[in-house]
């Protein structure tokens, strides 16, 4: 199977609307969260093998070898009140966390913005709402050897999953559009 995050190896995995109407892919791409905008419908997803200015909350910058991740925005058109969106990063939290669960890994979530697996970082979150959209920038280490990451960071791969890079994006999307549907909804 494909492993790049390319529409031909993402789109038929897709269940839901997220990625479907628009998927923006990049080889290599400053950051995911640049590659859409208010004129994308909600749901648009932008993917990319490797970006060359990822960052993380508070500034930090996020490094990943080309190929060894998911990385990816998602454009989403809260229609709840300004002062709940950043409840959003739990929200996505709460599905990649139910996605690399799927793939046999136990996570845990570390407010607001992390997911960890035996405290160490596998995964991070970054909401950024402007013009009355919030862009959700996901990172997953899915490939990653010990020599490849920061200290206190994981990959699936160190955690003994083998996961296939595009099944684990359209896992992430489905999961996501369900917990956000719930979250409007007020479940």
């Amino acid at each position: 199977m494909d492993d790049s995050l390319s529409p031909e190896a993402v789109s038929p995995l897709l269940h839901g609307r997220f990625g479907r109407e628009r998927y923006v892919y990049a080889e290599v791409t400053a950051s995911t969260q640049r590659l859409l905008g208010p004129g994308d419908p909600q749901g648009a997803v932008a993917a990319t093998e490797e970006q060359t200015e990822g960052r993380g909350r508070l500034g930090r910058e996020w490094h990943a070898p080309r190929g060894s991740s998911v990385l990816c925005s998602v454009l989403l058109r809260p229609t709840l009140p300004v002062e709940r969106w950043p409840e959003l990063s739990l929200v996505a939290g709460g599905a990649v966390a139910d996605a690399v669960r799927a793939a046999g890994v136990e996570p845990t979530l570390k407010h607001p913005n992390d997911v960890l697996v035996g405290g160490r970082k596998l995964a991070g979150i970054l909401a950024e709402a402007r013009d009355g959209i919030v862009v959700l920038g996901i990172g997953v280490n899915v490939k990653q050897s010990a020599t490849e990451l920061p200290e206190g960071a994981t990959s699936l791969r160190l955690e003994g999953a083998h996961v296939v890079r595009p099944q684990l994006l359209a896992e992430i999307l489905d999961r996501l559009e369900s917990a956000y549907a719930g979250w409007i909804r007020g479940a």
